[in-house]
């Protein structure tokens, strides 16, 4: 059990559509007929949990059709993450089509299957009701859930940000957090030499690393792209 058997559950129902349809049918056999024929994105999500074993990790043991409600246990469990940095494969991604940023917004959900540049590549339900895959960007996405997958390791904690942004300049920046960010970033392997000077070399690889993750590319080291040296998945 883990990422991988998740994203597979979702995978292999992959074009079911209609309603009723098994995933509906299953969610109503436990709930109430009503689910039957209910919007059933997170029913889907619920469904991939519980055929691959994560129904704890994913879910909380709950059963889930309201999003908001979902996202909300998420954010209760301090597994919450707003907005679209460091999404990675895994995810349970919550969607608002307004613009929303708040959980109140949020109208979908999908699980995602991979990352490139800007954009989040998913598997969705209820999306022209059917389960299709999906490319969505971050201008969609309210924030994402973390679950504690059975065989996955905790996501990596970031040090503190040490409170000043890393830029390129003349005189260079210098000291230990300069040294920090780039001995993060040679593990991650990067071709960066950890000499706790921020100049040209350690800027483009600020920037280099920010379009690879889907951030703004200014080549400055602030507290995003801190946080993302750590936490965001190596590519």
């Amino acid at each position: 059990m883990s990422i991988d058997t998740m994203v597979a559950a979702a995978e292999r129902t992959l074009g079911t559509s209609g309603r009723p349809n098994y995933i509906t049918t299953d969610y109503a056999s436990r709930d109430g007929s009503e689910f039957a024929a209910a919007p059933w994105c997170d029913e889907g999500v619920t469904y991939w949990a519980r055929q691959s074993g994560e129904y704890n990790a994913v879910c909380f043991g709950t059963d889930y059709a309201y999003t908001v409600a979902h996202a909300a246990r998420f954010d209760q469990a301090g597994q919450w993450h707003p907005g679209a940095d460091g999404i990675a494969r895994g995810d349970i991604v919550f969607f608002s089509w307004s613009g929303g940023t708040t959980i109140d917004s949020i109208e979908h959900v999908g699980i995602v299957t991979g990352t490139s540049g800007g954009y989040v590549y998913t598997v969705e339900a209820n999306t022209s009701d059917s389960v299709a895959r999906r490319v969505r960007s971050a201008g969609v996405i309210v924030g994402y859930g973390r679950p504690q997958y059975t065989d996955a390791p905790a996501t990596p904690a970031a040090p503190a940000w040490p409170g000043r942004v890393l830029v390129s300049t003349s005189p260079m920046i210098h000291g230990d957090d300069v040294r920090t960010w780039q001995q993060q970033m040679r593990t991650r392997g990067w071709s960066i030499t950890a000499d706790g000077w921020y100049g040209p070399a350690s800027a483009a690889v600020a920037r280099a690393f920010q379009q690879d993750k889907g951030l703004t590319p200014d080549a400055e080291v602030g507290p995003i792209t801190w946080a993302a040296a750590w936490t965001a998945p190596v590519t």
